[in-house]
C-alpha cells in the first residue's frame, strides 16, 4: 500500500484520531543532508575514531580505509534508492526488509532498527554529560556531574523535536556547519601547503602496502561506524519535497561528502604530524586517556591557540546535533510501528506542527531508562556507556544494512518493478559481500570497538539475535489476536 495512503487520518475505537500524515514537503536535499551529517558527527567521529584506527590499526592508510568503507556503501546505497522509488515510509529499513523478505523478517528488523537507534542515543548522551561537565566547569565554574547534564538535555531535545522538523533542521544546520567548516578548513589549508613535514604523504596513506599494513580490518570497522545514520535519508522520504528525487539526491550526496571529508581530514591530520610519526602520536593521546588531542594540536598549530578553546564547544554542540537527529530518527520508527499497528496506536498521534510528539515522549523515557543505570551504578559515561552501545549500535546497524541489500534484490527479481540490473542486483549484490565482511570484521574485532573485555563483547553480541527474535514474537502474538478477534 502507498505510504500516502496509510498516512491517511485514522480513528482509533475510543473516537480518537490518532494518525495523521507527517508534515509533507518540509525538508530538501540540504536539509536531509544536515540531518545525515548531524548524526555522524563529524568532529566527535574524527576525535574519537580516527586516532584509534592510526594508533592500532593500518596506522597512515588509514584513510584508505574510509575510502573502502565508503565505496561499500555507495554500493549499498544504489539498491537502496532503488527501492526508496517504489517505498516510502518512516520506517525505512524494516518497511523494506519486510516489503523483500516477508513481514516476519520485516517485524525482527523493526525491533533490532529501533533498538540501534535508542542505544545509539544513549551512548552519545554518555559523551555528551562528559564532555559537558568539565566544559561547563571550565568557563563558568559550575560543577554537575555529567547525568545531570544528559538528563537536561533529554528535555531540550524533547521540546525541540516537538517544534517540528523544519526547526529541527535549521538548528543542526547551524551546529554541523560550524563544526564541519573548521575540519574542512584545516584539510584544504594543509593540502594547499603540500602538507606537513613529511609532504603530503600519498604513497604512505593510499598506496596497496599502506592500506593492507598493521590491522586494516579495524581501521575499515571504525570507518564503516562512521558511515552510521547515512541511511536517515528514507527515514524522512515522507517529509521531503518530491521524495522520489530529494531522497536519492541526498543519499549519494550524503554518502560522497562523508566519505570525502572523513578521508581527506584523516588524511591531512596524518601530514601534519607526518606519516612515520602519526601512529607514534595517536597512541600517545590514547594512552594519556585524551584522544581529542591527536585532533586538536594540529589544529591549534595551524590557526592558534584559541582553537583549543573553540574545538571542546564544537565538540559538545555535535553531540547535540547527533543526539537531536537520532531522537527525530527513534521517534519516526516508534510513530510507522504504531502506523502499522506492530505498536500501540497511539504513538501515531501528532501534535499541531505535525511532529510525532508521543512517540518522542517515549523515545525519551527510553533514553532516560538507559542513561539512569549507569549514573546510579557510577559507571563511567565514556568507558561503559557510550562504548558499549555505540559498539552494539554499529554491529546492529550492520546487520540492518546486509538485511537491506538482500531484501532489493528479493523484491526485484520477484516483483519486476525495475529492470536496471546494476540498480537492482549487481550493485546491491556486491554492497552485501562487502557488509557481510563488514559485519565479521565488527565481530571479529568487537571487543576493540567497545574498549571492553571479552565478557561484555559476548554478551553485548548476544542482545542483537534477542532483540531480533523478540521483534518476530511480538509480531506474531499480534497477528494471533488479530485473527482471533
Amino acid at each position: 500500500m502507498d505510504s500516502q495512503t496509510r498516512s491517511a487520518q485514522r480513528t482509533a475505537t475510543d473516537g480518537t484520531p490518532t494518525a495523521t500524515a507527517l508534515k509533507p514537503n518540509a525538508l530538501g536535499v540540504l536539509g536531509i543532508l544536515f540531518f545525515v551529517l548531524s548524526g555522524q558527527a563529524p568532529l566527535t567521529g574524527i576525535a574519537g575514531a580516527a586516532p584509534i584506527s592510526v594508533a592500532i590499526g593500518n596506522g597512515a592508510g588509514t584513510p584508505a580505509a574510509y575510502v573502502l568503507a565508503g565505496a561499500v556503501i555507495l554500493l549499498f546505497s544504489v539498491g537502496f534508492v532503488a527501492m526508496g522509488r517504489h517505498v516510502v515510509d518512516a520506517g525505512a529499513f524494516y518497511t523494506y526488509i519486510g516489503t523483500g523478505l516477508g513481514r516476519t523478517a520485516g517485524a525482527g528488523s523493526a525491533a533490532v532498527a529501533l533498538f540501534s537507534y535508542c542505544i545509539i542515543q544513549g551512548a552519545m548522551y554518555g559523551l555528551y554529560g562528559a564532555t559537558m561537565s568539565p566544559l561547563v566547569a571550565h568557563h563558568t565554574g559550575l560543577e554537575l556531574p555529567w547525568w545531570a547534564w544528559a538528563l537536561l538535555t533529554m528535555a531540550v531535545v524533547q521540546a525541540l523535536a516537538a517544534t517540528g522538523i523544519e526547526v529541527g533542521a535549521k538548528v543542526l544546520a547551524v551546529l554541523v556547519l560550524a563544526e564541519f567548516s573548521i575540519l574542512l578548513v584545516f584539510g584544504l589549508v594543509t593540502l594547499l601547503k603540500g602538507g606537513g613535514p613529511e609532504g603530503l604523504g600519498v604513497a604512505e596513506s593510499f598506496a596497496p602496502s599502506a592500506v593492507l599494513a598493521g590491522a586494516p580490518g579495524v581501521a575499515v570497522m571504525f570507518a564503516v561506524a562512521s558511515m552510521f545514520g547515512f541511511e536517515a535519508t528514507a527515514i524522512y522520504g515522507e517529509e521531503a519535497r518530491d521524495a522520489k528525487k530529494t531522497v536519492p539526491r541526498a543519499t549519494y550526496l550524503s554518502v560522497i561528502v562523508v566519505t570525502g571529508f572523513f578521508a581527506l581530514t584523516s588524511w591531512m591530520l596524518i601530514s601534519a604530524w607526518g606519516a612515520s610519526k602519526a601512529p607514534g602520536a595517536a597512541g600517545e593521546a590514547l594512552a594519556g586517556g585524551d584522544s581529542s588531542g591527536f585532533v586538536f594540536a594540529p589544529i591549534a598549530a595551524q590557526f592558534g591557540g584559541w582553537v583549543n578553546e573553540v574545538l571542546p564547544v564544537l565538540l559538545a554542540t555535535s553531540l547535540f546535533a547527533g543526539i537531536l537527529t537520532f531522537h527525530n530518527s527513534a521517534n519516526r520508527y516508534l510513530f510507522s510501528l504504531g502506523r502499522d499497528r506492530l505498536l500501540p496506536r497511539r504513538l501515531c498521534r501528532l501534535n499541531a506542527r505535525h511532529a510525532p510528539w508521543l512517540a518522542g515522549c517515549v523515545q525519551t523515557a527510553i533514553a532516560l531508562a538507559l542513561v539512569l543505570p549507569f549514573a546510579l551504578l557510577g559507571q563511567d559515561p565514556v568507558v561503559s556507556l557510550f562504548s558499549w552501545f555505540s559498539g552494539l549500535a554499529v554491529l546492529a546497524m550492520m546487520l540492518l544494512y546486509l538485511l537491506t541489500s538482500v531484501s532489493v534484490i528479493v523484491f526485484f527479481r520477484r516483483e519486476r518493478a525495475d529492470t536496471r540490473r546494476w540498480n537492482t542486483l549487481v550493485a546491491p549484490a556486491l554492497g552485501a559481500v562487502g557488509l557481510a565482511g563488514a559485519v565479521w570484521l565488527v565481530l571479529a574485532n568487537f571487543t576493540t570497538l567497545i574498549g571492553g573485555d571479552t565478557g561484555t563483547a559476548m554478551w553485548l553480541v548476544g542482545s542483537v539475535p534477542v532483540v531480533l527474535g523478540a521483534g518476530v514474537a511480538a509480531d506474531r502474538v499480534r497477528r494471533r489476536r488479530t485473527a482471533v478477534r
